[in-house]
């Protein structure tokens, strides 16, 4: 699990493809500390799983369903991207739970500077837009973020300087694709609304039989 809490911009080193394999090599140095083989880093907010590592660098398998779902089969060589490690048990939450697990991708359709912040507004689908509410949290290539604006085609968020600096959303230029993870409550809760089993599943008469209503 992660946290949202970018901790430094690393850079893709080598992208190594075959007929049925991707491997990324990412230059980092902050999150090589006290990394162990199989741990779990979120490149860009996709978990991905350590499977290499020196003093240098870092490198991850990464399956044919991560590079279409996500924004990482567009990356190059020297390209910067978001890195954070998993969260430790005696870590704060600074930001929201993040899985890792990418939803889909947006379009940055603009970029616009109010003082000190910069507006940032991403077109996306129906299927990741029914997830996101305003004042409620999405992660942006793993950046945990609040949506201050959402429309039927889009949503927007204010960049504060310091988060702007220690990612590399502002980097971007409108018509780039981000990855984006909603926030994984109102999935479970969609999920079990959803739900139908023999008794009828949760309903408001469910809820109200139960004492919740």
């Amino acid at each position: 699990m992660f946290t949202g809490i970018i901790e430094e911009i690393g850079n893709i080193r080598k992208i190594q493809t075959g007929a049925d394999t991707c491997v990324l090599t990412v230059s980092a140095s902050k999150i090589l500390s006290d990394l162990h083989i199989g741990d779990s880093i979120a490149v860009n907010g996709t978990c991905l799983t350590v499977c290499k590592f020196d003093q240098t660098c870092f490198s991850a398998d990464v399956m044919p369903e991560t590079m279409r779902r996500t924004n990482l089969g567009s990356l190059k060589s020297g390209s910067p991207v978001n890195l954070e490690r998993a969260m430790s048990a005696n870590g704060r939450f600074g930001g929201h739970i993040v899985s890792g697990h990418i939803d889909g991708t947006g379009v940055i359709k603009s970029l616009k500077k109010e003082k000190n912040a910069v507006w940032v507004k991403i077109s996306a689908k129906p299927e990741i837009l029914k997830y996101i509410v305003e004042k409620g949290s999405v992660a942006i290539d793993g950046i945990s973020l609040t949506v201050a604006k959402i429309s039927n085609q889009d949503f927007s968020v204010s960049i504060i300087p310091h988060t702007g600096e220690e990612t590399i959303l502002l980097q971007k230029k409108a018509g780039e694709i981000v990855n984006l993870e909603c926030d994984i409550i109102a999935k479970y809760v969609e999920k079990l609304c959803n739900f139908r089993n023999p008794s009828g599943g949760i309903s408001e008469n469910f809820l109200a039989e139960h004492g919740f209503l």
